[in-house]
């Protein structure tokens, strides 16, 4: 009689600690699971796809409890949405057709909500047939019930007899898609057990593979994120020891641990970003403590993104250099002021204004957000140079010169014909600033400003939100060789996050900043750069869209090698050495 194998735990558990701790640590992916009379249960192929891509899978069961959900995501790196059930029409406002099979509603409430959570995140996904169809309803798109009876033309077989490891059809991958560089091909094949499918992309998706009757196999992120869905089941060839989709799961690790590692980072590094024109929206209602779909930048936002501060501006529009407009400014910014400090008061338990950069690593340390108050443009001070101190013991850390237009302090970098640059007046302002504290931003300023400036001001200035004229030929960005004489005097030149500042045509996206930035490192050394980016204001672009997203400028700055100490000067310690030396401190 054979004998049964035995199993020692004492001699696997010693075998496991017979060397160093591991260092290695792979990125956790959840995986939903299905549901059936009562049981949670996943598919062998599932987990098993993930281990061989080194990654590590964690079940994670249908539940509604938000806090449950919330933790389970923050404790995730990546997420597949598996197979399963049909969807409730109900949930997408539809009534079902005769067609609809049975649905899994236990499943479907979670993880919609999963897959937002997730998403908001940053979190990479990987949507697997009903996966795709859940990723795809939960950002709007819209879903066919039954693509036999709701599609146009004739079908072929999309539920397969052959066993699940076995492909049964080929789908065709759009040229340059990602899913095309995963599999490094155009045409695929796949197996197929699915009567749903994506009707339309949800915005934000494309197409990115399709079967030959017209049913859309495969959708991707068009905003530089780490999400795919795919109609097929590439889980299951694993099993049969077929390893042709295993580059997809090779895809999700990865990217999961390129997200885990930017998250670990920005727990040690302090974030700041330096202009945000949020206070433009207080006459909205919003509110800071909400996820606010009015506004880029609130409490949410800076969590999920892992941003822990930011430079609040009090943004003046230039108008009339009268007595009276000039009074109205000034009462202005004291009102934008005030209104900052009243909306920090309101939520003090999870923020506080930080007037130092010391503030911002203690409020850091208490798991606390910071702002910091600025005033986007000297018409604020009017004809009061004693304003300058005054709006300084306030908190503003900085102050730009100018906005879009000629003021009494300086010329702009729009509507100057005359080439202004720093006045009489002016250069008081500056000196006056150097001596209370407050840094000089050149950001909006005319090229005879910023060389004036350069030469009046005994510290160093910035450039809050500036980008790289080389690159994009626009007034408002720095030529190379300012950003070498704003270097060479030890200032900064923070990139912004505008189309306009980013490309002369079209729409810019996250790939475009990270080309100033690079640009800008090339031309004034690492010591020198850092983000401002201009949310609420005009800033905004694919891949890097609100506060939320700056995890993918992490990413993306990991990408290019930049090492952990430079990319802790790049997210504020550049600017905050400024201000260290700015406020004698």
């Amino acid at each position: 009689m054979e004998r049964l194998q035995t199993f020692d735990i004492s001699k696997v558990y010693d075998d496991i600690h017979k060397l160093p701790p591991s260092l290695k640590k792979s990125p956790v992916i959840g995986l939903t699971g299905n549901y059936k009379n009562s049981e949670c249960s996943l598919a062998e192929g599932y987990f098993t796809s993930i281990l061989k891509a080194g990654g590590t899978p964690f079940i994670i069961p249908p539940f509604e409890n938000i806090d449950s959900l919330i933790s389970v995501v923050n404790s995730i790196d990546g997420l597949i949405l598996t197979g399963g059930g049909d969807i409730n029409p109900l949930l997408l406002d539809e009534e079902p057709v005769k067609e609809l099979h049975s649905i899994n509603h236990k499943r479907d409430k979670s993880e919609l909500i999963i897959t937002k959570l997730a998403a908001d995140r940053q979190i990479p996904i990987l949507g697997i047939c009903r996966g795709i169809q859940i990723m795809n309803a939960a950002f709007d798109g819209a879903l066919y019930q039954d693509i036999h009876t709701q599609m146009d033309g004739t079908r072929i077989k999309h539920d397969q007899d052959l066993d699940r490891g076995y492909a049964s059809h080929t789908v065709s991958l759009k040229e340059e898609s990602l899913l095309s560089k995963i599999f490094k091909t155009d045409r695929l094949a796949v197996n197929s057990f699915h009567h749903q499918a994506v009707k339309e992309p949800a915005k934000g998706f494309q197409v990115s593979a399709i079967a030959s009757d017209g049913v859309i196999e495969a959708m991707e992120s068009t905003e530089y994120k780490s999400m795919i869905g795919v109609q097929w089941h590439p889980e299951c060839f694993i099993m049969e020891g077929d390893e042709s989709m295993m580059p997809l799961f090779q895809w999700l690790v990865g990217e999961s641990s390129s997200y885990k590692e930017a998250r670990e980072l920005h727990k040690n590094i302090l974030s700041l970003d330096s202009h945000c024109d949020t206070p433009m929206f207080f006459d909205q209602g919003i509110n800071f403590a909400s996820r606010d779909s009015k506004i880029l930048v609130d409490l949410h936002k800076m969590d999920e993104g892992a941003l822990d501060s930011t430079i609040m501006v009090a943004y003046l529009k230039q108008l009339g250099c009268d007595d009276e407009s000039l009074l109205a400014a000034t009462n202005k910014a004291d009102n934008i002021l005030n209104q900052i400090e009243d909306m920090v008061a309101e939520n003090c338990t999870f923020v506080n204004i930080a007037y130092t950069p010391d503030d911002l690593y203690r409020l850091k340390a208490e798991r606390k957000k910071a702002i910091m108050m600025g005033i986007e443009n000297g018409y604020a001070i009017g004809k009061d140079l004693s304003n300058v101190e005054r709006f300084h013991k306030r908190g503003v850390v900085y102050m730009t010169l100018c906005h879009n237009g000629n003021n009494l302090i300086c010329g702009s970098a729009k509507g100057n014909d005359e080439n202004m640059g720093v006045t009489e007046f002016g250069e008081k302002v500056i000196k006056e600033m150097n001596r209370v504290g407050m840094m000089v931003d050149i950001s909006h300023a005319g090229e005879k400003t910023f060389y004036d400036a350069i030469d009046i001001s005994s510290m160093p200035i910035v450039a809050s939100h500036s980008s790289s004229k080389a690159l994009c030929n626009h007034p408002r960005n720095l030529t190379d060789d300012q950003l070498r004489q704003l270097a060479k005097h030890g200032g900064v030149a923070q990139v912004t996050l505008y189309h306009g500042f980013l490309c002369e045509q079209g729409e810019a996206s996250i790939i475009d900043a990270i080309y100033h930035l690079n640009h800008m490192v090339n031309i004034m050394g690492i010591d020198h750069v850092g983000i401002g980016t201009d949310f609420d204001g005009d800033g905004g672009v694919a891949g890097c869209a609100s506060a939320s997203e700056l995890i993918n400028f992490t990413r993306r700055l990991l990408l290019e090698r930049y090492s952990k100490e430079d990319i802790t000067k790049i997210w504020g310690e550049n600017f905050l050495r400024v201000m260290r030396q700015v406020q004698n401190i």
